[in-house]
């Protein structure tokens, strides 16, 4: 509440573009941070690679778009009011779903090995980053490392009231992270699957004895986070109209700020952190340089920490 008062104080003195910025980067922020704390809730540990599924998705989205779907008559451009055209959402769904599978196939292949080796969270962390700088430098190999983009047209910008210009695909992005994220709850809450991902959560070894299938949770958990993950690379690629292979990475730092200023484990907290961390990052490029966000977010997330050492919304999976 006292840090809704001061938001609200400082508005007068910040152009409400930068607000609607930060709301849209937010957005793409949750979708992230959501998606590594679904695995944290389930497994245990930080995946360090979650930004490197987000870069995978973006350039997978790429691919599909500049080189597969035209080979067989899918191509276009400018649908509508958006810079884009409808072979982004063809790519999109078939991107989530590409890099889900691979999520799996990647836990069943290491991270289930080591569970069954009682690895601890040191070693599942540090082997996430392996995965991490693995991931990155495949992307490297097929792509290379120059700056690409999505095919777009030029579109004039919305002017909204409050001096606010916003690009016709912040729309897009926006409805995308909503609908998700509303997606994300009604599972988590309303589904046999989001049921049996909360017992897991709370308690592994009891809900494996109560007849859960914990090992279709995790692949589902798997599935769920890196398909979110990937959405939000395509949807960062399409706000910001270039792509690198450290994208991913950087984002990373903003999305764990997010989700350890909500409440690590907490799809909520990691709702509330992304959100405050977008708006929050974006007003200050005001007065410095945009490099500096991740600055800006881990200290907002430092200050909160001190007085709420463990987040804004304390609890596991809900």
């Amino acid at each position: 509440m006292v840090a809704f008062i001061v938001g609200v104080g400082f508005l007068p003195f910040v152009k409400m573009e930068l607000v609607a910025n930060g709301i849209i980067i937010g957005g793409i922020i949750a979708l992230g941070a959501i998606g590594a704390t679904l695995i944290f809730g389930i497994l245990g540990f930080a995946n360090l690679a979650h930004g490197d599924y987000m870069t995978s998705g973006a350039y997978l989205g790429l691919f599909l778009m500049g080189s597969v779907l035209p080979r067989i008559g899918l191509e276009g451009e400018g649908l509508g009011p958006f810079t884009f055209g409808y072979p982004v959402l063809i790519a999109l769904p078939l991107t989530v779903v590409a890099v889900a599978v691979g999520a799996i196939w990647i836990d069943a292949s290491i991270y289930r090995r080591l569970r069954n080796r009682r690895a601890g969270l040191i070693i599942m962390t540090m082997t996430s980053l392996g995965m991490a700088i693995a991931l990155r430098g495949l992307v490297r190999m097929i792509w290379g490392g120059d700056t690409a983009q999505y095919p777009r047209e030029s579109r004039q910008f919305y002017n909204l009231p409050l001096e606010i210009s916003m690009p016709p695909d912040a729309v897009f992005i926006s409805a995308v992270s909503v609908i998700l994220v509303a997606a994300v709850y009604i599972i988590l809450n309303y589904t046999r699957m989001g049921k049996a991902m909360r017992a897991t959560s709370d308690n592994p070894d009891l809900a494996l004895v109560s007849g859960i299938d914990t090992a279709g949770v995790i692949r589902w958990t798997w599935a769920i986070g890196a398909g979110l993950a990937a959405t939000a690379g395509v949807l960062l690629a399409v706000f910001q109209a270039q792509l690198l292979p450290v994208m991913g990475w950087d984002f990373m730092l903003l999305v764990f700020a997010s989700l350890t200023l909500g409440g690590i484990g907490n799809p909520h907290g990691a709702l509330m952190g992304a959100l405050l961390i977008g708006v929050t990052s974006e007003i200050a490029t005001e007065w410095m340089n945009p490099s500096y966000k991740p600055v800006v977010a881990f200290a907002i997330m430092i200050l909160a920490l001190l007085v709420r050492p463990r987040g804004i919304i304390v609890g596991k999976l809900r």
